[in-house]
């Protein structure tokens, strides 16, 4: 089961635009520019590199973290432009969702010749 199908269909789907348009070789800032006019034409809700705050053993932390994009107020959308994804990119977008506590986090690189998408997701309020 999907959770925020459509949500992260939609998403995918304008990713996949500037990808097309762009294709490979531009630096995350050109692709994350790109995607933000792409939501705009597709009337998809979003924030852009909202800040959000860290606890640490129910102390707010002064560092906060700054998610790409929040869609729909409930999808975390962390961009990449690199050759290949790492399990340190994997485990950034997983902390991203876990601390904004949402349920749902879109991993997407533009670096590759195809658009890389992993999507990570959670029933219970654990990734």
């Amino acid at each position: 089961m999907y959770i925020y199908k459509e949500e992260t269909f939609q998403i995918i789907k304008a990713a996949l635009e500037v990808h097309k348009t762009l294709g490979c070789g531009f630096t995350e800032k050109v692709y994350q520019d790109a995607l933000e006019q792409e939501f705009i034409a597709q009337n998809i809700p979003y924030s852009r590199e909202h800040p959000i705050q860290v606890t640490y053993k129910d102390k707010t932390l002064s560092s906060e973290f700054i998610p790409d994009f929040i869609c729909f107020d409930k999808v975390i959308v962390e961009l990449k432009a690199v050759e290949q994804l790492t399990g340190l990119h994997r485990a950034q977008t997983i902390n991203y969702a876990r601390v904004a506590k949402t349920k749902v986090a879109l991993l997407l690189n533009f670096g590759a010749e195809s658009l890389e998408k992993e999507r990570f997701f959670n029933s219970n309020g654990i990734f």
